[in-house]
C-alpha cells in the first residue's frame, strides 16, 4: 500500500526503518503526473515493496529537502528509489511506467 507522506520527521523516519523504498513525487495539477500516478498505484497492486508518494504542492518543503539531501534536481513527476540512503535509481515525467517501476525496483 502506498504511503502519503508531507513532512521532513516523517520522511526521516522511513530512511530509518527502510533500507530500500521508492517514492513518487506527484503533482496534483500535472496530466503527465497523473499518468505516472496511476502507474504507480498499478504498481503497488502488483508488488510488495515499500512505497511513498508526497504532493509537491502540498509537501514543497519536504520535495527541497530531499532533492537537497540526495542531490537529485527536483522534478514532478519523479520516482526515486532510495536503498542505503542512496537514490540508485529514478525516472521523470513518461519513463514512469508499470514496466519501468517493475524492471527497477
Amino acid at each position: 500500500m502506498i504511503k502519503d507522506i508531507n513532512d521532513i520527521t516523517t520522511f526521516q523516519e522511513i530512511e530509518q526503518q527502510y533500507e530500500n523504498f521508492l517514492l513518487l513525487k506527484h503533482s496534483l495539477t500535472c496530466p503527465i503526473s497523473a499518468a505516472a500516478n496511476q502507474a504507480y498505484e498499478n504498481f503497488d497492486n502488483q508488488s510488495d515493496k515499500s512505497l511513498f508518494r508526497l504532493y509537491v504542492q502540498t509537501s514543497r518543503e519536504l520535495s527541497d529537502y530531499i532533492a537537497k539531501r540526495y542531490n537529485h534536481k527536483h522534478e514532478s513527476p519523479q520516482v526515486l528509489k532510495i536503498e542505503n540512503t542512496k537514490v540508485t535509481w529514478s525516472a521523470t515525467h513518461y519513463d514512469i511506467t508499470e514496466n519501468a517501476l517493475t524492471e527497477n525496483s
